[in-house]
């Protein structure tokens, strides 16, 4: 048991330094390892899986909202990126630049997409002719590069891995359903499969991204009290389509310009799923999307029989359950702990005697309930305790998130909040950008959203104390 206490105890406790214990659950879970490239990661087979459960159970339901998959080039050229004004400035900070092919300068020099607009554009505009093309409903999933300056795995990387909607509307409340729908998708997602409660609501303008009309979020609240901006959408209007001239003719014969959207959700992800949901011995995986749901220890693995007996419950569960079977030469415990570590979500022991009284002992990681199965009542039971772990770890994400959401009528009670217990804190906003920069950095706090559901909190901006338009979600952010 000596090993098996070491490998708990070199995970960082999150309450002693929370940034510390992140980097260690990541490393020790062998979900990432650290590149030559400085703030580019290994995605290791466990975290790619995770990452690949999160594809499919999107993809599904980007396909039932009528979406395609496309590819688009990763390299822009300057003078395409440079069309849409807004938009440029915004990512120019971000932007890797490719100047030579081999030995030879390039005669333009070109972007690695930090994000692909600009190319859906200039393929719309030759694409879309008419009302018969539209609309255009298009996702891709791909990786991107951002050069930021500061780079944790999952959360912030030079390059990621992601997917990215864009699609084109005959009309403007067209393309506003589909901003809305997305986020939506986003949001049920989230809940259902993550396991993690969202906030929805729209970004101030100082927060929407370069070169839309509007842009909407989904914010979850990490175990730290820092908010998490978790998937967004865009609806773009019509700038995009005057700068790239995507016009088409409508069915009065008039020409028009397409109305146009984005939307998004990254790897970063899995950096929600570890902050929300992990404690001090490691990763907690919903089973709707962990790589294995249920791992089967054998107890005295060398009896005969033992091993036997866990194949064969291994193919027996395998039609409800992903199940792996842990034969390797190491003792029940160091398994106990090294399963633990890795957050999967069941853990079935079956020994002689289990096999002797017709029964296994199933053990779950989030709460560490142990219950005796009988053999026969096995499968119903599987299904029934994964159910159960995946509403549990909702339920439990969101009476945190309900703990730490404060509200604050003064500029003294948000910054108390803030210093006392970090979470995330309504209040009120006249709605200008002075008030919005001035709090940011007077508190470090951000405006998060403004929320779909109101609050009227008080009738003041707790900035500057003029009548408020809006209540906003403040937190400070990852």
């Amino acid at each position: 048991m000596a090993k098996n206490q070491k490998l708990v105890e070199e995970i960082t406790s999150m309450d002693v330094d929370f940034a510390r214990w992140y980097t260690d659950v990541v490393k020790k879970a062998e979900l990432i390892d650290y590149s030559s490239v400085r703030g580019c990661m290994i995605i290791k087979p466990y975290g790619y899986a995770i990452w690949e459960h999160i594809q499919q159970q999107l993809d599904k339901r980007f396909k039932a909202t009528g979406h395609e998959n496309v590819y688009m080039p990763m390299f822009i050229p300057e003078s395409l990126l440079q069309k849409e004004k807004d938009h440029v400035e915004g990512f120019a900070p971000e932007v890797a630049w490719v100047t030579h092919g081999g030995q030879d300068p390039l005669a333009e020099r070109l972007c690695v997409r930090p994000t692909s607009e600009t190319l859906f554009c200039e393929h719309y505009a030759n694409a879309i002719q008419s009302y018969r093309d539209l609309p255009k409903l298009y996702n891709q999933w791909c990786s991107v590069v951002r050069w930021e300056k500061t780079t944790r795995p999952f959360l912030r990387s030079l390059e990621f891995l992601w997917q990215e909607g864009h699609t084109a509307h005959a009309t403007a409340d067209e393309a506003q359903e589909e901003t809305i729908k997305m986020l939506n998708v986003y949001a049920e997602f989230c809940e259902n499969v993550l396991a993690i409660p969202m906030i929805k609501g729209q970004k101030t303008d100082k927060e929407k991204f370069a070169g839309a009309k509007a842009t909407y979020t989904i914010e979850s609240l990490m175990h730290d009290g820092k908010a998490l901006q978790s998937g967004t959408t865009h609806n773009f209007g019509d700038g995009f389509a005057k700068a790239f001239d995507i016009q088409y003719t409508d069915k009065d014969n008039q020409l028009s310009y397409v109305h146009q959207t984005s939307w998004g959700v990254s790897t970063r992800l899995v950096g929600g799923i570890i902050m929300v949901h992990g404690d001090d011995n490691g990763l907690v995986l919903p089973p709707m999307i962990a790589p294995v749901q249920l791992v089967i220890i054998p107890i005295m693995q060398k009896k005969e029989g033992v091993l036997d007996k866990a194949y064969e419950l291994k193919e027996k569960l395998s039609s409800i359950a992903r199940v792996k079977v842990d034969d390797a030469d190491k003792s029940p415990g160091w398994k106990f702990s090294e399963h633990e570590m890795k957050g999967v979500p069941v853990r079935l022991e079956i020994g002689p005697k289990d096999i002797e009284k017709g029964q296994v002992v199933l053990v779950t990681r989030s709460n560490r309930e142990k219950i005796f199965v009988p053999m026969d009542e096995l499968e119903a039971t599987v299904q029934k305790v994964l159910k159960q772990v995946q509403q549990e770890l909702l339920e439990k994400a969101r009476a945190h998130r309900d703990a730490h959401t404060y509200v604050a009528a003064s500029m003294e009670e948000f910054e108390k909040s803030l210093t006392e217990a970090p979470g995330f804190i309504k209040a009120m906003w006249c709605g200008s950008r002075a008030c919005e920069d001035a709090i940011k950095e007077k508190t470090g706090a951000t405006a998060r959203c403004i929320p779909f559901e109101q609050e009227q909190i008080s009738n003041t901006c707790i900035c500057c104390e003029e009548p408020a338009k809006n209540m906003v979600l403040w937190a400070k952010a990852y």
